[in-house]
């Protein structure tokens, strides 16, 4: 009997010990990276997507080895009941214990969406074609779905002139409404208060200073020029002469093929400032703040035309005269 005992003993010490052995080697698992050179590779979850099958993806990806220990220690933490769905950019230099945090507290790639100054909505959604947030059709009709407009409290038929230029992060699967929000959000954001009563003070709706601004933003090479170009073009309003403004009637023509000809500003259509009176319908891109500011803050001159001087920046004129003279000088080269 005392035999017996003393076996049993020795058994539950030998399986306290190799339990404990099993542990150490787990936990020594989970703190050691396949590699110390970090190769990234990205592994997409998918909503409730199988554990087991999951850890053989990881180990296919080379970010893991050893599926059966990378559960084992999983169940241990209670880490399997809880990962988060989403694409996620793991590296081989991380231990299991890493990847496994990574997984549970949901730290998905983050896609980078830059907005440049003075693109127009098909540009912005092109950008995010290439950023890899979905095709650039569901983006553009979105941006142009004249009831989503409406609800984001923005008179207009499209976004146009609302998608604040500015470097954005989003998750793969945002949607083209989640992308638009967040960039109508910044601009409402840039948009000052005061902004809105300086508006009134000049008569505008923010829709104009909105499609004011764009038109300075495409016309201004030189950003120190802004507020001379915001003033030649509110000195026209006041006088009731036509814009004239070159990047207007592009944004009128379809399928634009880069060279503008006397027919196209002979074109009759809603965006060719030289056959219309006073602004566009509606922005030709997003401005960027510089540009919204000129519109509302134009310098103090008597300037009513300009004309590109080749470099960038522009020659100014109170007359027709000399404005004549300036195109002879930096266009035709007379």
């Amino acid at each position: 009997m005392k035999k017996i005992g003393t076996t049993i003993i020795f058994i539950l010490i030998f399986a306290c010990l190799a339990a404990t052995a099993v542990y150490v080697d787990i936990y020594i698992y989970a703190g050691k990276p396949v590699s110390a050179e970090p190769v990234e590779q990205v592994v997409i979850v998918e909503p409730g997507q199988n554990f087991k099958s999951l850890s053989h993806i990881l180990n296919q990806k080379g970010v893991i080895r050893h599926p059966a220990k990378f559960r084992f220690f999983s169940r241990i933490k209670g880490y399997d009941k809880h990962i988060k769905a989403g694409e996620y950019v793991l590296s081989s230099a991380m231990t299991p214990k890493k990847i496994l945090e990574i997984l549970v507290m949901g730290k998905v790639r983050l896609h980078r969406l830059t907005i440049p100054e003075g693109h127009n909505l098909r540009q912005v959604a092109q950008a995010v074609s290439q950023a890899g947030l979905g095709t650039q059709a569901d983006f553009f009709n979105a941006a142009t779905n004249a009831d989503l407009v409406l609800s984001k409290g923005i008179d207009a038929q499209t976004f146009e002139g609302y998608l604040f230029p500015d470097t954005y992060y989003f998750t793969k699967n945002a949607t083209p409404e989640k992308i638009i929000s967040s960039m109508v959000k910044r601009f409402w954001s840039v948009f000052k208060p005061e902004w809105k009563n300086r508006a009134k003070t000049l008569g505008f709706t923010i829709h104009q200073v909105v499609t004011l601004s764009s038109i300075i933003e495409k016309e201004t090479g030189a950003p120190v020029e802004r507020p001379i170009i915001s003033s030649v073009f509110h000195n026209r309003l006041k006088r009731g002469i036509r814009l004239e403004s070159d990047p207007t009637v592009i944004y009128g023509i379809e399928d634009f093929n880069g060279n503008i000809t006397r027919k196209d500003l002979a074109e009759d259509t809603l965006y060719n400032t030289y056959r219309i009176k006073g602004l566009p319908p509606g922005p030709i891109a997003n401005a960027g703040i510089e540009s919204i500011e000129a519109a509302l803050y134009p310098a103090d001159t008597r300037f009513l035309y300009f004309v590109s001087k080749k470099d960038n920046t522009h020659q100014f004129s109170t007359n027709l005269k000399d404005h004549n003279m300036a195109v002879q000088k930096y266009q035709l080269g007379r």
